[in-house]
């Protein structure tokens, strides 16, 4: 697990902190209530602040799971084997492609597809 780095996370009751900021967290065991769950250590604060959200609701918000790790590292990969194959010039694509029957032109289309932000993902002002 990684710390998720400039991301904001909720502590519950209109408290954010910046998640690389969050240095600890306990379990609030004596009067423990719905608007006290957790005290949440703050990187240059003495004292904790107190949570409504339980320590593990925090804890999910403030890490990377394995799986956007991994997710990252293949979208890294796909980034430089596009730059790459954008570089094969096209007589030499084509000659691979008639050699080997590979085409770099559709696994760079296929390659792009997946690289291309979602509908959902675009920013307003690109809709109009």
């Amino acid at each position: 697990m990684e710390i998720r780095h400039n991301a904001i996370v909720p502590l519950g009751y209109g408290k954010y902190y910046r998640s690389d900021k969050v240095v600890g967290l306990e379990p609030i065991e004596k009067d423990r209530g719905p608007a006290r769950r957790t005290f949440v250590f703050i990187e240059g604060r003495s004292e904790p602040v107190v949570a409504s959200r339980t320590e593990a609701a925090i804890l999910k918000d403030l890490v990377i799971s394995s799986r956007e790790v991994e997710a990252s590292v293949l979208k890294d990969f796909l980034e430089r084997l596009a730059h790459d194959l954008e570089k094969v010039g096209p007589i030499m694509r084509r000659s691979i492609r008639e050699e080997t029957g590979l085409d770099i032109d559709a696994i760079l289309e296929k390659i792009r597809r997946l690289l291309a932000p979602d509908e959902e993902d675009l920013p307003q002002d690109s809709l109009f």
